[in-house]
């Protein structure tokens, strides 16, 4: 069946194209929602003159994802789970979940739009995309710890990979720069933290 997309949709097309799916897709999804219209003459000349309505909403849309985006950057998510000695979880963290920790801290995003390829299933830290609009996307750091420890601690695969520099490792380069100055280096005691 042939049809005229009244909205983005993701792998179909943008709006205004002219597309083929098929007539259950159509008749059963597209239509009743109001994303897509047959391709008439009729119907093209009705999209014609909504066009510009349409246009205001992406742009009002655009507005909210982008401003949904600048208030997500940053945010950090952490879960407890029970694992294994090899730091298998016993269950695992989904997008489900995921989007149930973002509405508690406010954030109002349906699950479908939390893009995670599995279940975390293992201790340690990902970073999960979250796709807001099209072409907006946040990258958050999900980390799952073991009940009981301290989701903000210097997570250890950060530091075994050289991700993260603390700030021993900091000083200890400041230190070897200002030493191949040929600079005198005071000797500090234990920093008290």
């Amino acid at each position: 069946m042939k049809i005229i997309l009244n909205d983005h949709i993701e792998h179909l097309g943008e709006r205004g194209e002219s597309v083929t799916v098929k007539a259950g897709y159509a008749h059963n999804f597209l239509l009743p929602k109001g994303l897509a219209y047959p391709d008439t003459p009729g119907n093209r000349k009705r999209f014609e003159q909504e066009q510009t309505k349409w246009e205001e909403m992406d742009l009002g849309r655009l507005g909210a994802a982008q401003k949904l985006a600048a208030e997500l950057d940053g945010t950090k998510l952490s879960f407890q789970r029970r694992a294994g000695e090899n730091d298998v979880l016993f269950g695992s963290v989904t997008s489900t979940d995921i989007g149930r920790a973002l509405t508690e801290r406010g954030f109002d995003i349906d699950r479908r739009r939390i893009m995670l390829e599995s279940a975390i299933k293992e201790l340690g830290t990902v970073n999960v995309v979250i796709h807001i609009h099209r072409g907006i996307d946040v990258t958050i750091p999900v980390r799952v710890v073991r009940p009981g420890e301290d989701p903000d601690a210097v997570a250890p695969e950060f530091v075994a990979e050289g991700v993260l520099e603390t700030a021993d490792a900091a000083a200890a380069a400041a230190t070897e720069q200002m030493t191949s100055a040929d600079v005198e280096v005071p000797e500090t005691g234990p920093v008290a933290e």
